[in-house]
């Protein structure tokens, strides 16, 4: 069965993934028809898949929580949020926190009464966090401890209501227990939710300015949601298991990133819910913690960014375990390296390796792959997602390219956000007539294949030629002494750019820049190779959404040699 079969076979008999036409703010989409007009209503539809609300549906560390009991709790501070707080429909409510069972929590009882979370970073400075509460009007503010500390030090504490959760509690005058114990948790607050109503402001990374803030709607997650439940339900269609085979184990995934982040909130916690999926959560990336929870958990699929797929790889044999229990390693956020796609396969042969692009602006929703497809063409980032999507790769004039040619990514999704917060000209320049330009340059095959080429803004262009970060940072990442790249462009005076690399070294290597230039002459051109390279036994840099901070790095390098 071809994947266009199988999407037409469950569009058409499959009243879960039929599709209608809605018009959203004056535009018309593909929608499906019969997805939980928002959140609240997820929440609700979910408990079938979740055994009926009986089987253990979060863990974190050594704490259960079955579905019903999350979802009990969730109804107790929806109320005292509505009731106590006087929380109103469209009321923004900031959380700031690591990963705990609190965050989803917070995230479904914002939601449940028509407010709109405000996903605050947490690893922001104060100043940070200023900045997004003042740009968002949040008057309540749900903080852990480190957090907590932060906002307490901030001039503009006295304007928000500051809650304390867990070590964060005690600090101020409200608790969050002490704010789930006034509600009855007995039904959900019944208030009037619209599709297309505002869920949630999540923050972009910023690397040029200020973060700017991604405004989403309920039907825009939702959407975004039911789209990776049909590409599982694509899967089983095309590939069906051989008759004979056991029951598949029931599906849990570690989320091992942020759920400040979409790649964790979105495909991570939301998706969890319809899928009947088992949620467990890591407070802070640990590999070996991750290896551990795996085992003991069987988790069947993870998700994470490059370096974490890396550390698992490391962490795993270290301890000997294979993590049999995987079904699924996927990663968003950035490309993996191509060598890395390899390893993870010889590593892991009984799982299928994933990638995915997307971005917050489009609820994460966007292009992806995974299996042998995957193995044989690891520099592409896969397909789009069907049925909802549309994809046009555009110049610089807005003109369709020809397939074959690199363009700029633009995307008409239900998905797509509604706006940038507060900055109606930056929202008019990638938002036009439906179609978001993302700023990725790519280029599509006649198969329908994707291949990112680079952002826009991250094209080296050293006299006339353009070079791509991602291709010179891909050929560094195979010497085997380097954990991580990034590369960027250096000023020329006769060039006007050249590339230049910062590197992150493996534990007692010892590379050298004429030894690592070496090693790049058999993989890429002279004219793509660094004219410097910077090393460090540390991590680079990364910003607000875990991408490293090509600019931050650029400018620190930059100034050495000043």
């Amino acid at each position: 069965m071809t994947l266009d079969q199988a999407v037409e076979h469950l569009v058409t008999t499959d009243p879960t993934f039929a599709v209608k036409t809605a018009r959203i703010r004056g535009i018309d989409y593909n929608v499906f028809a019969n997805a939980p007009r928002n959140l609240r209503g997820l929440m609700v539809a979910s408990r079938k898949a979740q055994d009926d609300g009986s089987a253990d549906y979060l863990i974190y560390a050594n704490e259960r929580w079955t579905y019903d009991a999350f979802c009990y709790e969730i109804n107790m501070v929806s109320e005292a949020l509505k009731v106590n707080l006087n929380v109103k429909p469209g009321d923004r409510v900031a959380i700031a926190m690591r990963n705990c069972p609190e965050l989803p929590m917070l995230i479904l009882a914002i939601s449940n009464i028509g407010a709109v979370v405000v996903f605050l970073n947490a690893w922001w400075t104060t100043r940070e966090l200023d900045y997004a509460l003042q740009d968002t009007g949040a008057r309540i503010v749900f903080a852990d401890g480190a957090r907590m500390d932060r906002l307490l030090s901030s001039d503009r504490s006295e304007q928000f209501q500051l809650v304390g959760v867990r070590d964060g509690e005690g600090k101020t005058g409200l608790d969050y227990s002490t704010l789930r114990e006034s509600g009855t948790g007995a039904t959900t607050p019944e208030v009037e939710i619209d599709a297309d109503q505002d869920f949630a402001i999540m923050y972009s990374s910023g690397t040029t300015s200020d973060p700017k803030g991604v405004v989403l709607t309920h039907r825009g997650a939702i959407n975004a949601v039911y789209t990776w439940a049909m590409q599982a339900a694509i899967a089983a269609l095309r590939d069906p298991p051989p008759p004979g085979t056991p029951s598949a184990p029931r599906p849990s995934v570690l989320v091992m990133t942020p759920l400040f982040h979409v790649t964790a909130t979105h495909p991570g916690f939301l998706l969890s819910m319809p899928a009947g999926t088992k949620l467990c959560l890591l407070d802070k990336w640990n590999p070996d913690m991750a290896v551990r929870m795996i085992e003991a958990e069987q988790i069947t699929r993870v998700t994470g960014v490059p370096t974490q797929c890396a550390d698992l790889i490391t962490a795993s044999e270290n301890f000997g375990i294979s993590l049999k229990s995987l079904e699924l390693i996927s990663s968003g956020g950035a490309k993996r390296p191509p060598i890395q796609v390899s390893e993870l396969a010889r590593k892991f042969p009984h799982a299928n390796i994933n990638t995915g692009w997307g971005m917050t602006e489009t609820n994460a929703i966007g292009i992806g792959f995974n299996g042998q497809e995957y193995q044989d063409n690891p520099n592409a980032a896969g397909r789009l997602f069907p049925p909802l999507q549309q994809i046009r790769f555009l110049d610089d004039q807005g003109q369709q390219v020809a397939v074959g040619e690199v363009g700029e990514i633009t995307v008409k999704s239900p998905s797509n956000m509604r706006c940038y917060l507060n900055k109606p000209d930056a929202t008019d320049e990638v938002l036009q007539d439906g179609w978001l330009r993302t700023g990725d340059l790519g280029r599509i095959d006649s198969d329908g294949l994707i291949t990112i080429v680079d952002r826009k803004k991250n094209i080296i262009i050293r006299g006339g030629e353009n070079i791509a970060c991602l291709d010179v940072e891909a050929a560094i990442h195979r010497h085997p002494d380097v954990a991580e790249a990034c590369v960027f462009s250096l000023p020329h005076q006769r060039l006007g750019e050249v590339v230049g690399a910062a590197v992150q070294t493996r534990p007692d290597a010892t590379l050298t820049q004429e030894a690592l230039i070496a090693f790049l002459g058999d993989h890429i051109a002279r004219f793509k190779q660094p004219e410097q390279v910077w090393f460090q036994t540390i991590p680079l840099p990364r910003a607000a959404t875990d991408k490293i901070d090509r600019r931050a790095i650029r400018t620190v390098c930059l100034t050495s040699l000043s």
